[in-house]
């Protein structure tokens, strides 16, 4: 009796073993090995968890590479960013449903006066003439705010050039910009090097072009900050 208490007890730990260190197969019973979960059917497919996109924003801690389906969007989307500042994207560009290659909207600023190279970064006061806009249904402007919220999902070029000047001598300044989705920086810093009066150095650029997948409801603000000194938009 002693030997087969004994031997089922050992079967059974064998089997514990398989579980945890082995691959995982549905409806097969030789997964492949380069996978941890195989899922065979030849009428069947794999649901994932349906989430609007305020449900997606509310996970907690969400992994860099959690997958979920957005229902407000009808798309697949995962976080490519970290845990803390998660930014979700789609698998693949959805087309917008009125844009044709090669529309754009092109804006000029009108505020010569804000100091744009404050210790908080502000939003670049990028929207103030519109000097042309080819479908004016992709994107709405909040001027006020000074940002752009996207009303069709699909893949957006952003191109920012900002030219600056200062009348400070006090220090070298080097106030950068990022592109923002949603009050998140995404992307590449514009970087200006320094900026000063001494030696002609009052001048300097910004530049920025991006290509970001966006969905319906993204918020896109242009972030600006440096040190506290005076910086102007020209």
């Amino acid at each position: 009796m002693k030997n087969t208490i004994y031997y089922f007890l050992l079967v059974l730990f064998v089997f514990n073993l398989s579980v945890v260190f082995g691959q995982v197969g549905i409806n097969t019973t030789s997964p492949d090995a380069s996978s941890a979960l195989d899922i065979t059917s030849a009428s069947k497919g794999v649901l994932l968890p349906g989430l609007t996109t305020l449900e997606r924003n509310a996970i907690i801690n969400a992994a860099n590479g959690l997958l979920i389906y957005n229902t407000d969007t009808g798309e697949f989307q995962f976080n490519s960013s970290t845990t803390t500042t998660p930014f979700w994207e789609a698998f693949n560009s959805t087309p917008t449903v009125t844009a044709s290659p090669g529309e754009s909207v092109k804006y000029s600023n009108t505020d010569v006066a804000t100091n744009v190279n404050q210790d908080t970064a502000i939003n670049l006061p990028v929207f103030g003439a519109v000097n042309w806009n080819d479908n004016t249904s992709l994107y709405t402007v909040n001027t006020t705010a000074h940002t752009l919220t996207i009303n069709e999902t699909g893949r957006y070029r952003l191109v920012i050039n900002s030219s600056l000047f200062t009348n400070s001598n006090e220090n070298r300044l080097a106030p950068q910009m990022r592109i923002t989705v949603n009050g998140v920086q995404v992307g590449t810093f514009g970087s200006t090097g320094y900026i000063r009066i001494n030696n002609g150095h009052q001048e300097s650029s910004l530049h920025i072009n991006e290509v970001l997948e966006l969905t319906i409801g993204d918020v896109i603000a242009v972030d600006i900050a440096g040190e506290a000194e005076r910086v102007w938009l020209i």
